[in-house]
């Protein structure tokens, strides 16, 4: 599809026209961008993925026993829900399309954005008055009405340095206030963008309120300096280290002189400055799994020879839930696949392939390597078999 092509899910916006006036910029509401939308789960659905062991889950009390604004985290017990209030509290459930496969479709609606900057999607069930206060996410977001109905309220781009009110576990704005004009509310199917740095506060206008949160990867300057500098020093040697040839008699020998620092500045920035390096920290970086434990290796390697036979049986491959995978071209036909947090050098084509939402099946045979590759990428528990009951 053209980058050119009108999206209704972007109230008739195209793509490029999305990206050029509103991606990081403005926030923008899409009345109807899913038609007739039919929301995968119900609020009882969300509450019992809360209750299950390993999924990350919240209840925000806005008048909480033990104070205003009362965070829980999960598991949570069924208990737990007979015993809140008939309004004002809101349940968030991370990662949802981890686990509910209708979920994880919605992302391939997507795919105007890049997939690696994806990270997830958050659904949250509020009955009337429910939300989690007015506050700022550092990442952009799409907020999904999936049932009933949610106000917004948008207060403009505000600090980083906003005041949050202290003593709670959420961060909540001291103070905010409605910009004229930014104040709706959503009915299923319709649709809000808003960048990072918008102040937003949605609260619950029924009582089987659920909205989809779809937000996106945006790792700060601090993480990535650490998280790069980690990488980087796995791969240089022991031996590249600071060095004085021009160094001359000090008048004082306890300065440290502007030429010393000067020598360690241009150590730290030539050793920096590998765009190669770069790239390959940060598409391991990027598909890191949002959760570690999601993925199952084999315990036992997989001969190359049983899984083409498998392919040649007919049996097809898919990404495991949580998975993520990105390509970066090297050049002559060559290619680093990211895979969760690991990178293989292998055919481009191969690369494009396992990134790609299409089957993978015996097809990926025919390209140099993909049998070894592809054995890797199951016993890492980054790829499994579709079993039958999912082919039907």
């Amino acid at each position: 599809m053209s980058s050119n092509t009108p999206l209704s899910m972007l109230g008739g916006l195209s793509a490029a026209e999305f990206l050029r006036d509103h991606w990081q910029r403005k926030p923008l509401l899409i009345r109807g961008a899913f038609p007739d939308f039919q929301c995968p789960l119900d609020p009882d659905e969300l509450a019992g993925l809360a209750c299950e062991e390993g999924v990350e889950a919240r209840i925000v009390e806005e008048h909480g026993n033990d104070g205003p604004w009362q965070v829980s985290h999960g598991p949570f017990d069924e208990t737990v829900f007979a015993e809140l209030p008939e309004r004002d509290w809101t349940l968030l459930v991370q990662a949802v399309d981890h686990y509910v496969p209708e979920v994880a479709e919605l992302l391939d609606r997507f795919d105007f954005l890049p997939r690696w900057r994806l990270d997830d999607i958050m659904i949250s069930y509020a009955p009337p008055g429910g939300s989690v206060g007015p506050h700022v996410d550092q990442y952009d977001v799409f907020l999904l009405q999936g049932i009933g109905r949610r106000h917004w309220q948008l207060g403009g781009k505000v600090a980083d340095d906003a005041p949050i009110i202290a003593g709670i576990d959420l961060r909540i704005l001291e103070r905010f206030e409605v910009t004229p004009g930014d104040d709706w509310v959503l009915e299923p199917g319709d649709m809000l963008y808003l960048p990072p740095g918008w102040a937003h506060h949605g609260v619950s206008q029924s009582d089987d309120c659920l909205t989809l949160s779809v937000g996106f990867r945006a790792p700060s300057a601090d993480e990535a300096i650490t998280s790069f500098a980690d990488y980087l020093g796995e791969q240089l040697p022991t031996s590249l280290r600071y060095a004085d040839p021009d160094l001359a008699p000090p008048d004082d020998p306890g300065e440290l002189d502007a030429d010393a620092v000067a020598r360690m500045r241009r150590l730290i920035l030539d050793t920096l400055d590998d765009p190669e390096q770069l790239a390959q920290w940060f598409g391991r970086a990027m598909t890191q799994p949002k959760y570690v434990d999601q993925l199952v290796p084999n315990e036992t390697a997989t001969p190359v020879d049983d899984l083409v036979a498998a392919l040649h049986d007919g049996e097809t491959l898919q990404h495991m839930p949580g998975s993520r995978f990105a390509w970066h071209d090297l050049g002559n036909g060559r290619a680093t696949l990211f895979a969760d947090g690991d990178g293989v050098d292998c055919e481009l084509g191969l690369a494009q392939a396992l990134c790609a939402n299409a089957p993978l099946d015996v097809e990926l045979l025919d390209i140099a390597g993909a049998g070894e590759t592809i054995t890797a990428l199951l016993d890492a528990g980054s790829l499994g078999w579709v079993d039958d009951e999912q082919e039907e």
